[in-house]
């Protein structure tokens, strides 16, 4: 086949083939050229990537002036839309007869081959050749497929009208043969009583009661059909009405269900025949079988039996004969899509492919001298693949002139942004995009979000046999990874197949977790050996409310259990409470530690794109603002955990220098004996106790306020009292405790104007400078410039002001919803506690059939709560502490999406759709 150096389509597909494989989305935010395309002789090729609409590769930016229909390709589009449908009216047909549609193969195989079936695409077939033989074969099969449905309409209908006939044949003669002999004698015995209470006459008489003298010598017109059963009550109701009780109307059920030709359903239908006698009475009734669609027939005298069985005989032989040729019809049509449904698929890529290009053809635009011009985005370190595409295309076309391609001059409009993905982060990136697109080249929230959301999944879910069920979930997804990503699944199916390393990496953190409560479906795990015991607990028996007793020395190595939780905790009594306790400020920590990140990764944007305003005056801020608050209540979790109460509280303590308890280790310090001249009683430092002393005075420390560092504070009074008490500290926990604590409210609240004036002065100050200098070089009014710096001044204080709230409040807010982490942690302990004792250990000590019986109730509301609704609600509460209270801290969401033009990606979108 010749060269036609002339066709920018078939350029634009050589060339795609080439580079599409190499455009990925990406994982870290690369750099991103604009270049531009010129060719002369209309011989273009599509941009290697193709931006979004915002970008300056969308055609309103190109060629703003015409619309969609003024473009020069737009009829290639319309054509390619013309085939589009008939490929869906293949479809279509095709699912009549439950066919599928035949795969394609491979997406990546397909847009390198040329092969259209029909025909051979050779690499100098132009995009018009193309499309005239798609256009000419589809059309053809297009034609053959409707005059085959038209005929199998046509011949559904008349294969209808005669089983309807027949059947309105045998049901009226069995009728006349059978219920009117009866019906007549019922007539002539009720004639015979004369019963005064009868006000109805029977509509068929006997010849006998016409001999006896009775009114018969007219006889009964009658009117035969077929109408839908799901009418019957409506139509019998309607004929009782229009002719007030004056006809006779008999149903009779057809038992094979008749198939509409519009729709192809199965239609159930029933016999009527109604008999009248009034010219009135039928014209109304032939109103009424109309307005239902009921089927009319005529009858011959069914008096006359020759003629009815000879009619019978006919019509039964031109039902066979109908039957025979519908068959046929049936058997054509399933042949002609049988073979459409091996195709239709691959000619729908086609198609797609062929619009594409034409479509990404009219964002170019017409230069002076017939060149088209190109704009778009590309990955800076892909340029010279970009010129090497563009050269091979045009070698294997022999086009005699080459095309230009070289960056466009700088500034630029914002890039796009493209992130490199692999397997495990493809989820994670696609979880972060469905929020909103990062800004070109900004911290990308996917890298955070790949380490912690699953892991603040676990801290919710953890429980290590849950998580384990979770977990094979995720192996068993990865084990077919292959043959999921060759097979066309469901959207669900499709969701899960996408989130495999998510899912998978949930249940490993559900079960790390899970170990560190020593939660195995709510029950603990001794595997190390606990580190307290109950007095009798060997023998098998422990009083109520006795107290556990470590089994060695406060602080030293064998008192600590080795990882995880001492699993006592699990049948203590105080387990709610020290439950409680800890994973509140875990959820406290955690949920500071990712919020000050978040607050950090703002700085760090700032800093990158050079920003000095963000980050003195609003980065800086911030981190003032929660360090001295936020951040200093994690320090406080940490000393509160980490100092040694029980030597404190000792220290304060007055013992007999006699007694058993003097000179005990628990004391850190160095005992002392007093003077004694008190109540003869000490502290272990040496104080002399009288009886009335307090707290304070009992302890060493002399940190101040009632408990002077000997007393463990209780936290949240303690943070509430840094704004509410400034200046003062109850329960210290360290020298000069209430100092440092007003001084750090003091930090927070100058924060807060620097936060809220500082960058909205600069900026108009920036703002005045300039309009000043162009009010120079434009001799402009003093007055515009006036109005001007007032309105920019005034939007930036409302925007800044709104910022301000919102972070400051919000700050405390998200502190507050990270305690979710908490209460669904222990809402999953206790619902999976709950399950195991009243429906296990209720049921264990009646009998084998209760304990069967238990267990199936037990598993049953695991799977169905703990292992499905759990897991999803789990899966959005930490989706949401990571789209508001992580993200909303540096993440702008309204970055542009790099998309760049890629046959396959444009294909699997629409096989997904």
């Amino acid at each position: 086949m010749e060269s036609c150096p002339n066709d920018p389509a078939a350029l634009a597909r050589n060339f795609h083939g080439d580079v599409g494989g190499a455009i990925n989305l990406a994982y870290v935010s690369s750099y991103i050229a604009k270049i531009q395309c010129y060719n002369g002789n209309f011989n273009v090729f599509i941009i290697i990537c193709r931006s979004s609409p915002l970008t300056s590769c969308d055609a309103s930016l190109l060629n703003p002036d015409l619309t969609p229909f003024q473009r020069r390709y737009v009829s290639y589009v319309k054509r390619c839309d013309e085939l589009e449908r008939k490929l869906r009216f293949f479809g279509n047909e095709c699912d009549k007869f439950d066919l599928s549609l035949e795969s394609a193969g491979n997406v990546d195989s397909f847009v390198q081959q040329t092969t259209v079936a029909g025909g051979s695409l050779g690499k100098d077939q132009t995009g018009t050749q193309l499309l005239e033989s798609l256009e000419v074969e589809l059309e053809g099969y297009e034609t053959q497929l409707k005059e085959l449905n038209s005929y199998s309409e046509k011949l559904t209908t008349e294969y209808n009208e005669k089983v309807e006939l027949q059947e309105v044949l045998e049901k009226a003669r069995r009728f006349f043969m059978t219920d009117a002999p009866r019906l007549a004698v019922s007539e002539l015995t009720a004639a015979g009583t004369k019963d005064p209470n009868a006000k109805e006459e029977g509509l068929l008489r006997s010849e006998e009661e016409a001999m006896k003298g009775h009114d018969m010598d007219m006889r009964f017109s009658s009117v035969t059909g077929v109408v839908s059963t799901e009418e019957k009550s409506r139509f019998e109701r309607m004929i009782f009405r229009a002719t007030r009780g004056n006809c006779y109307v008999r149903f009779a059920p057809i038992k094979q269900p008749i198939t509409d030709p519009e729709t192809g359903q199965l239609v159930e239908k029933c016999v009527f025949i109604v008999f009248y006698k009034s010219l009135s009475i039928e014209a109304k009734l032939k109103k009424i079988c109309d307005a239902f669609g009921a089927h009319r027939y005529s009858l011959p005298d069914m008096d006359d039996a020759p003629a009815t069985d000879r009619m019978l005989t006919e019509n039964a032989q031109e039902l066979v004969d109908s039957r025979t040729v519908l068959l046929k019809n049936q058997d054509t049509r399933f042949r002609l899509c049988q073979m459409l449904s091996q195709h239709t698929e691959r000619w729908t890529w086609i198609v797609l492919k062929e619009k594409a290009v034409y479509h990404s053809l009219n964002m170019f635009k017409s230069d002076v001298s017939g060149m088209l011009r190109g704009e778009g985005w590309v990955i800076a370190e892909h340029i010279n693949e970009v010129r090497d595409s563009v050269d091979k295309a045009h070698s294997n076309m022999d086009m005699a002139m080459p095309s230009l391609v070289d960056q466009v001059p700088k500034p630029w409009p914002t890039p796009p942004t493209h992130f490199t993905t692999n397997k495990f982060t493809y989820g994670y990136q696609e979880f972060v995009n469905t929020y909103g697109i990062p800004r070109y080249r900004e911290a990308n929230p996917a890298l955070f979000t790949a380490a912690t959301f699953p892991f603040l999944f676990g801290v919710m879910y953890g429980d290590i046999g849950h998580g384990s069920f979770l977990f094979c979930a995720g192996l068993y997804l990865l084990w077919n990874e292959k043959k999921h990503d060759n097979s066309k699944l469901g959207e669900m199916a499709a969701g899960m197949h996408m989130g495999r390393y998510m899912i998978t990496m949930m249940g490993f953190f559900a079960i790390y977790a899970g170990t560190i409560y020593n939660d195995c479906f709510s029950l603990g795990i001794n595997a190390f050996g606990s580190r307290w015991s109950f007095y009798g607990q060997d023998d098998g028996y422990v009083e109520e409310g006795a107290i556990a007793e470590p089994i060695a020395e406060y602080g030293s190595t064998e008192s600590v259990y080795p990882y995880g939780l001492d699993p006592i905790w699990h049948v203590s009594a105080n387990e709610l409470l020290f439950f409680n306790s800890f994973k509140m400020k875990i959820s406290v920590i955690f949920g500071i530690t990712q919020m000050f990140a978040g607050t950090c990764l703002k700085g760090m944007n700032a800093l990158y794109f050079g920003e000095k305003i963000d980050f003195f005056f609003e980065f800086i801020p911030m981190v003032m603002f929660s360090s001295s608050l936020f951040v200093y209540m994690v320090v406080l979790i940490f000393m509160k955990w980490i100092i040694n109460w029980d030597s404190r509280m000792l220290s304060a303590t007055c013992l007999n220098p006699e007694g058993d308890g003097w000179g005990s280790a628990a004391y850190e310090g160095e005992w002392v004996v007093c003077d004694q001249s008190g109540d003869g009683t000490c502290t272990p430092w040496g104080y002399s106790c009288s009886g009335y002393d307090d707290t304070a005075d009992k302890c060493e420390l002399n940190y101040g306020g009632t408990g002077d560092g000997c007393q463990p504070p209780n936290l949240i009074t303690t943070l509430i009292n840094i704004a509410l008490q400034p200046g003062s500290c109850d329960e210290p926990m360290y020298f000069g405790q209430a100092t440092i604590q007003l001084f750090l409210l003091g930090v927070a609240f100058l924060s807060v104007p620097i936060l809220l004036l500082a960058k909205p002065y600069l900026l108009s100050q920036q703002h005045t400078a300039h309009a000043i200098t162009h009010h120079d070089e434009e001799h402009g009014d003093d007055e515009d410039v006036e109005e001007e710096e007032e309105h920019g001044f005034g939007e930036i204080v409302i925007h800044q002001a709104i910022e301000t709230i919102e972070f400051v409040l919000g700050m405390v807010s998200n502190t507050a919803s990270y305690l979710r982490l908490w209460a669904l942690s222990l809402a999953h302990s206790e619902l999976a506690l709950v399950f195991w004792e009243k429906a296990m250990l209720s049921t264990l000590n009646v009998n084998w059939f209760a304990a069967y019986f238990g267990f199936a109730i037990f598993a049953g509301t695991t799977f169905g709560v703990l292992l499905m609704m759990d897991v999803l609600e789990c899966f959005l509460h930490a989706l949401r502490l990571h789209w508001v209270e992580f993200q909303n801290k540096f993440f702008y969401a309204d970055g542009v999406r790099f998309s760049p033009y890629s046959f396959k990606q444009i294909i699997v979108d629409s096989s997904a759709s």
